[in-house]
């Protein structure tokens, strides 16, 4: 491993280079920005290490995947997942530099879609460049890449993708997307993700607005709109769906274990976001049981009627709201938006009409998997710490696709911080954790080999 560091070392100017040319593509999915561009200069980079590649098309809507291969020395095959597009920039007055040109600021980095997600790629590139060097040019592993260009768009096509890719996806392991490490340094490990099930709401009352002064008589879409949200809720923050939890599945024993090991950080978010308290006051074993095992129901937004300066005494007649709940192992997104429908059906609010706008099922690795171990135990050697490792982030990734289509367990090994600020201004990564990240993802590779 000492010459693959040292390889590393003396090659991350180069890597931050290219790193530069990759965020100056404007690869918004959502804009169609520098799509067929950036998945071009994506090939190029894995061409440029001796991977066969290919660009394929999803089937409409969807942007190009490029897919390679780097043949290894043993039968063990790693599938490395990660994807080309990125986050609209807007509100481009909250830059300190433009968001597309690499900034440099002592050992900070700064550009949009450099955390999220190119600056990992990039990563893995240096560290399979490294293994080659201290090889004569060969792998110990056989390498496979995915590299899509919708995840922001929540990956809609990619299950069909995989699906009629199989083969040439089919692979052992695989490192997903993430990443990184802890407020303390410490590297994160995380075997899994929440699904997610976003819906918009939308609720008509008459065919226009009216004067304020008839609203004991003529109904608000707004309020009627509230009502219909507060049913979905208790006070006590418990989902009031039908049938919401039927299929949560329970942690496992060494699940459990993995959560009761996670470090205490609700005082550092409770001051950061200047928050009195979390919702139920919950605190210690029961913050980080609500975070990692339990889903959620988010109201992300409500509009409706006059929102503009000063007064107007209008009665809204249309009103509409996004909300998204978090899924955790085994619910299904589809069963989700039935149990919605009748229960908005039986709670009066037949009236209340939504559409789904994303769908993702969530996905967890089995943390008894001897890869788990493998990532833990190299994150171990590389960053002189113990890994927190998480049976499932609380956040979002298009993980189950692979996981259920290929077979093949996801952990994640990368070069985030706490304070990235992915989807946000000033989106950054940190050198010295692209640097440990990068020899984290070597370790594993050369682990893998071993076996």
């Amino acid at each position: 491993m000492t010459d693959i560091s040292s390889y590393i070392d003396a090659h991350l100017d180069e890597a931050i280079g290219q790193l530069g040319e990759y965020v100056a593509l404007e690869s918004v999915g959502a804009q169609g920005k520098a799509i067929p561009e950036t998945a071009e200069f994506v090939r190029s980079l894995l061409e440029d290490i001796g991977a066969t590649v290919e660009i394929l098309e999803k089937q409409k809507p969807g942007n190009p995947v490029v897919v390679g291969e780097l043949p290894g020395q043993s039968s063990q095959t790693l599938l490395l997942y990660n994807h080309y597009d990125v986050q609209p920039a807007e509100p481009f007055d909250l830059w300190t530099s433009p968001p597309f040109e690499l900034r440099r600021d002592g050992d900070v980095l700064f550009g949009r879609g450099i955390s999220d997600n190119k600056g990992h790629l990039i990563s893995r590139l240096l560290a399979i460049r490294a293994l080659q060097d201290a090889n004569g040019g060969k792998l110990p592993i056989t390498i496979k890449f995915l590299i899509e260009g919708d995840e922001e768009l929540g990956s809609p096509k990619l299950e069909e993708f995989i699906e009629q890719h199989k083969g040439r996806l089919s692979s052992d392991v695989s490192l997903h997307e993430g990443g990184g490490v802890n407020p303390t340094g410490r590297p994160l490990v995380s075997l899994g993700v929440k699904g997610i099930f976003a819906v918009q709401m939308h609720v008509r009352t008459a065919n226009r607005d009216s004067h304020s002064s008839i609203g004991v008589t003529v109904p608000n879409a707004v309020w009627r709109l509230v009502w219909a949200l507060a049913s979905l809720k208790d006070a006590d923050e418990r989902i009031r769906i039908a049938g919401f939890y039927d299929n949560v599945k329970q942690p496992t024993e060494q699940e459990d274990t993995f959560l009761r090991e996670l470090p205490s950080e609700e005082e550092t978010l409770l001051e950061r976001l200047e928050v009195k308290d979390f919702v139920c006051g919950v605190r210690g074993y029961d913050y980080q049981r609500r975070l990692i095992f339990e889903p959620t129901c988010t109201i992300n937004g409500i509009s409706g009627g006059y929102e503009g300066k000063g007064m107007k005494t209008v009665l809204p007649a249309e009103a509409s709201a996004k909300l998204d709940f978090r899924l955790v192992p085994d619910q299904d997104p589809g069963d989700i938006a039935e149990k919605l429908r009748k229960h908005l059906d039986n709670e009066g609010f037949e009236d209340v009409e939504f559409r789904t706008a994303e769908g993702e099922f969530p996905a967890r690795t089995d943390a008894t998997h001897p890869f788990v171990e493998v990532v833990r135990s190299t994150a171990r050697e590389v960053y002189g710490q113990e890994p927190v490792t998480t049976p499932n982030a609380p956040s979002t990734q298009p993980l189950y696709p692979m996981m259920k289509l290929l077979g093949v367990p996801m952990a994640s090994a990368g070069i985030s911080n706490p304070d990235g600020r992915a989807h946000a201004p000033d989106e950054n990564i940190r050198i010295p954790d692209f640097i440990s990240g990068t020899k984290h993802v070597a370790a594993i590779i050369e682990r893998l080999g071993e076996m």
